[in-house]
């Protein structure tokens, strides 16, 4: 499910396999001949980085016994099989562990977060909700190391071959500069790492030492790793005198233009009959595009050049809505006004952690409950719908987790 684009892949290793069940495999190379076709492209790979510039003890230490990882190369050759609903993403991703987790660390990190607003110009709340979506708060930040993940992309994946060598390169090249040491490059299958999971290109273009200790480490220093998330997004257009968007409410039978991009002044949308969630006017010396991740029936939002800021971090409308919401929760406000078209909302971390423990009592052998739905756990969500006489999904749901006694 990790997105790659620009220079970033997010959100995280933890999100991505609590997503991963969704995907359909393609066959994976496990051959004697496959083997030896990855020991030469590695070697191949050691000489490009040390012509590089890469020094050749680190180039060894980095690459020297590269094994077949079926979990890496499985990753890169994946596609979703089905769409994540939006309900669905929102329910893990802003759940109320976060929120708790979130407000408590920034109470933790107030004079940080105060000083990376005031010194780079984001909002706290949006640095602090961004850390939350990507790492929870720098507590997942993946399990791959990253230059034989890569290296097993580069040469059995077939995808995009060039680009990911070239990250690999240059996680080499942070090492080497003394910003970190090789221990330190753990994260995703893709290359992102760190506390905000930055790909190595983009950690090079805009990482900043906060804490000046004359080292850009973003994996060990939460003042370097939010100062620097907040330098991407000052870059991509932030602008603190604007919010990220806002909950509104669409008048009856509402059919005008919508989409984040088809942009208007909000007295324009007020004559459209749009208002704030609790019925005041839309004002402001500002234009906004209006947004409907779930169409015309579900919740609706006027959101800013802001909301572009944080789309860029990961190219999904879903994940700027989830870092918008969670920074308005993380300040103090309620949740949505507006409820999600379905009659099977989606589950929390916890939800779905304990849904899997009654399966487990159900006589469903998934394994260890770990909260993170892959698809042993999809197959037997499966079998139980079907015999309780539901339709077979294999989707988290509020409706299978009910029916199993579930009431958290």
């Amino acid at each position: 499910m990790t997105a790659i684009r620009s220079g970033l892949v997010a959100p995280i290793a933890a999100l991505a396999a609590a997503f991963a069940g969704g995907l359909a495999t393609l066959p994976l190379p496990a051959s004697a001949a496959s083997a030896l076709a990855l020991e030469a492209c590695v070697s191949d790979i050691r000489r490009e980085a040390v012509a590089a510039g890469v020094p050749q003890k680190l180039a060894d230490q980095a690459l020297g016994g590269v094994k077949y990882d079926e979990k890496a190369v499985r990753f890169s050759r994946t596609q979703p099989e089905y769409k994540t609903e939006i309900w669905d993403y929102m329910a893990f991703l802003v759940d109320a562990e976060r929120i708790r987790d979130g407000r408590a660390l920034m109470k933790r990190h107030q004079t940080l977060l105060a000083q990376v607003q005031k010194r780079v110009g984001v909002d706290r709340h949006i640095v602090a909700a961004l850390w939350g979506v990507e790492t929870d708060y720098g507590r997942k930040k993946g399990d791959f190391f990253i230059p034989h993940a890569l290296a097993n992309v580069v040469c059995l994946s077939g995808r995009r071959a060039s680009y990911f060598k070239g990250e690999l390169i240059t996680a080499l090249k942070i090492v080497a500069a003394g910003d970190l040491h090789l221990k330190d490059l753990q994260g995703s299958w893709a290359g992102a790492f760190g506390q905000t999971q930055f790909m190595p290109s983009t950690y090079r273009r805009l990482a900043v030492d906060f804490d000046g200790n004359g080292r850009k480490d973003l994996v060990n220093s939460e003042a370097d790793a939010l100062a620097s998330a907040a330098n991407y997004l000052k870059k991509a257009g932030w602008n603190n005198r604007l919010p990220w968007g806002f909950e509104v409410h669409l008048p009856k039978g509402y059919n005008g233009p919508s989409g984040r991009k088809k942009r208007a002044s909000l007295s324009t949308w007020a004559k459209r009959g749009i208002t704030h969630i609790d019925g005041t006017p839309v004002q402001g010396a500002y234009s906004a595009g209006l947004l409907l991740p779930a169409g015309r029936n579900g919740p609706a939002f006027l959101v800013t050049k802001n909301f572009d800021a944080l789309y860029s971090y990961n190219v999904a409308e879903s994940y700027a809505l989830a870092i918008g919401h969670l920074s308005d929760r993380l300040r103090g406000h309620g949740p949505l006004e507006a409820k999600w078209p379905t009659d099977d909302p989606g589950l929390s971390r916890a939800q779905r952690l304990d849904l899997q423990k009654r399966l487990l009592l159900n006589g469903y052998n998934i394994g260890k409950a770990d909260g993170l739905i892959g698809p042993v756990t999809q197959d037997a969500i499966r079998k139980a719908e079907i015999r309780l006489g539901m339709e077979p999904t294999g989707r988290p749901g509020t409706k299978i987790y009910r029916a199993l006694g579930g009431n958290r």
